[in-house]
């Protein structure tokens, strides 16, 4: 062996500007948004928002450079990449017990404060057979979707991988638009109860993620069609796939909570 070549399946990561930037861009968007809050001033948080958005597209194209070009990602690292997002989902996980805790001490010990009832006499409930009932099915749709990609990719199927991530894609936008119209039409607000906070608060974060999701989707179907991922290398799409069951199975807890048996 020469003196350069890796004795190793270990990947020592090189020396990069990308964490503290992202550091600081994060700090600027936080105090950007404080300022916002107090003074409707936009332009310190648009600014601190624009610098994370480039430092996150810099250091996620460095990463796709180890993995697709570089030839770092061995498999001992995408176990451990593995184990990382295992840890990631289950803090995710944790998040959201969080807000499923606060919905569930209002509710099941409702207070003088909203009436001893819930939910509140004066709240108007979604039925939940309306948009909420298609936005499930819409969901485990792209469950099923995210899976036919998977699958495909693993038996080197290219067009069914891009047939199924593009679909995955669409159905995404279509959640988060059919949210969007819900919440247009919601006859209560965020502020001034507790109905209105624990709902937007939990399906809202929900939302989100979604988006985070799709978005997160859309560049492994970019990706895709440039060639990358093969059925031994993929770790990225796999970690965007767990992720999107993720959301799948925590929507089916807030739909069966909160939009079914929150109405009743």
């Amino acid at each position: 062996m020469s003196a350069g070549e890796q004795k190793h399946d270990y990947h020592l990561v090189d020396p990069s500007p990308w964490p503290i930037y992202t550091s600081f861009a994060t700090l600027v968007t936080a105090i950007g948004t404080v300022y916002y809050f107090h003074s409707e001033v936009m332009w310190a948080m648009i600014l601190g928002f624009v610098l994370l958005i480039y430092g996150a597209f810099m250091w996620f194209r460095d990463v796709v450079i180890e993995a697709e070009h570089q030839g770092h990602h061995t498999p001992v690292v995408q176990i451990h990449h593995r184990y990382g997002m295992t840890l990631f989902i289950a803090s995710e996980v944790m998040f959201f017990v969080a807000w499923f805790w606060a919905y569930f001490d209002a509710s099941l010990f409702p207070s003088e404060f909203v009436g001893n009832v819930w939910p509140p006499k004066d709240i108007e409930t979604f039925d939940p057979w309306d948009i909420p009932l298609i936005n499930t099915l819409v969901l485990l749709l792209s469950g099923t979707t995210v899976t036919w990609a998977h699958h495909s990719l693993l038996e080197d199927d290219r067009k069914g991988f891009i047939q199924g991530l593009s679909l995955t894609v669409f159905l995404g936008a279509c959640f988060t638009a059919l949210q969007i119209y819900e919440y247009h039409h919601a006859t209560f607000s965020f502020s001034g109860h507790i109905y209105g906070a624990t709902f937007y608060m939990a399906t809202g974060f929900h939302g989100f993620h979604v988006l985070i999701g799709t978005i997160f989707l859309a560049v492994c179907l970019w990706r895709g069609k440039l060639g990358h991922f093969n059925k031994d290398h993929h770790f990225g799409f796999e970690a965007a796939a767990w992720y999107w069951h993720f959301v799948d199975v925590v929507w089916l807890f807030l739909f069966a909570a909160i939009y079914i048996w929150g109405s009743l």
